[in-house]
């Protein structure tokens, strides 16, 4: 068969399972789950990976579920990734009233399509015409929150990093894998929409916390030492400083107090913050949080507060591969007008997909089919065959450009790519931002 025929087939194959996709990724919108907690939401992958025959391992990175088109197969392996879990937002209609958990990130719509495109490679067997293996991979935990949690799941030893895709890639659960691709709802695009993205921001993590002294906050203030205020002037330290932060460099910097003290009554003597520190390249990252830092301990410095601040690997600036964004785009293309298409530059947000672009050729587009901006209770998708079926055609047919014809074009592609980093240098580069 030639390409294009090995693409229509796949095409009519995911159309035939397009509304069993879909239901999936309602249902799994109706349960949503926080990272690393994903338990029903594995539970529904694995039974619909056991309703198209194909194999698959359950439990990586906890709640991970990977599956392979052809086991053992040389030549390129190509993962197509969704991720399983939700975000918090309790003020969402469809939050979990006991977790505040939703899928206003989309998510939900990721396993959707990575399910519609692995039925449609089982129910197409097609397999026999590429030249190497497809891996579906529903990963844990994308959003990073929750900290104070997941520090006490590595302290116990159940986790190691933060953010799923890194602990997958520690524990050697992307070793047989070449490149990765992914698509991501985009804010306020209900149109069947495409946009490429390029880069994205990175981040680290920050836990701070200032040990004060307390006292009667209205008979003996001048006794205490009040933690609020340092934080305070840490904050305001921070902002001092953002006129020093250069515009190509994208930095966010921005904070929550998740303790303010203890009573109204008494000088705060135990105040914590988190923060992020995010920039587009490692080095704008690395400037900026050790001017955070010094902010930081200034504000407890001034007023005589203990000030502990621990620095946590957040993810790495998104770097999507030009030449697999432009496959992706040719593909698309065949199902969109090309003004639906879009090169969408830089991302201020933050993925660990960018993990994954450090070590491999990958990418991360996005799709329309929502209204609302993300993380919001306004997030609403409109079309789920925009949403959901759109993305997942895109992605098998460029699945076909990359290992039809022996794989010519996948193995070119990765003779012609360097890597960001060797494995071994990401997890060096990772572990070292503990502290």
């Amino acid at each position: 068969m030639d390409r294009e025929s090995l693409k229509r087939a796949l095409c009519d194959s995911i159309d035939s399972w397009a509304e069993r996709a879909i239901d999936l990724a309602m249902d799994i919108e109706r349960e949503p789950e926080l990272g690393f907690k994903e338990h029903r939401t594995s539970e529904k992958v694995s039974s619909f990976l056991d309703s198209i025959g194909i194999d698959y391992e359950r439990g990586l990175g906890i709640t991970g579920v990977k599956a392979s088109l052809r086991k053992g197969c040389a030549g390129p392996n190509i993962a197509l990734l969704g991720e399983l879990d939700g975000i918090i937002c309790s003020d969402s209609p469809k939050a979990d009233p006991k977790t505040g958990a939703t899928h206003t990130c989309g998510h939900h719509l990721q396993i959707g399509t990575l399910m519609a495109v692995a039925a449609g490679f089982a129910e197409a067997k097609i397999e026999d015409h590429l030249g190497g293996n497809v891996t579906f991979f529903a990963v844990p935990s994308e959003e990073f929150i929750e900290i104070g949690e997941r520090s006490n799941m590595r302290t116990e030893g159940k986790i190691n990093f933060l953010g799923g895709k890194q602990e997958l890639i520690r524990i050697g659960a992307f070793n047989d894998i070449d490149m990765a691709m992914m698509v991501h709802a985009w804010t306020d695009m209900p149109e069947p929409s495409i946009g490429i993205g390029e880069t994205g921001n990175g981040f680290v993590a920050k836990t701070v916390r200032y040990t004060g002294k307390a006292t009667h906050a209205a008979a003996a203030p001048h006794e205490g030492i009040n933690a609020l205020n340092a934080a305070v002037l840490g904050i305001n330290g921070v902002h001092a400083l953002r006129e020093t932060f250069l515009d190509d460099d994208h930095v966010r910097v921005h904070f929550i107090i998740t303790k303010g003290g203890d009573t109204v009554n008494s000088v705060p003597s135990d105040v914590r913050l988190e923060a992020y520190v995010r920039g587009k390249t490692l080095t704008s990252i690395d400037d900026t949080h050790g001017k955070f830092d010094r902010a930081m301990k200034a504000g407890g410095d001034c007023v005589g507060a203990i000030t502990e601040i621990h620095t946590i690997p957040g993810y790495l600036p998104l770097a999507c591969n030009p030449r697999l964004n432009d496959v992706f785009a040719r593909n698309a293309s065949i199902l969109l007008d090309e003004s639906r298409i879009t090169r969408t530059g830089h991302f201020n947000a933050s993925t660990d997909m960018g993990d994954v672009c450090h070590i491999m050729p990958a990418i991360h587009p996005y799709t329309g089919g929502v209204t609302g901006a993300l993380h919001s209770k306004d997030f609403t998708v409109v079309d789920y065959r925009a949403a959901v079926i759109i993305p997942a055609k895109i992605m098998a047919m460029t699945v076909v450009d990359l290992l039809a014809d022996g794989a010519l074009e996948g193995r070119d592609l990765l003779n012609n790519f360097k890597p960001l980093m060797t494995k071994e240098s990401y997890l060096r580069t990772l572990g070292g931002y503990f502290s």
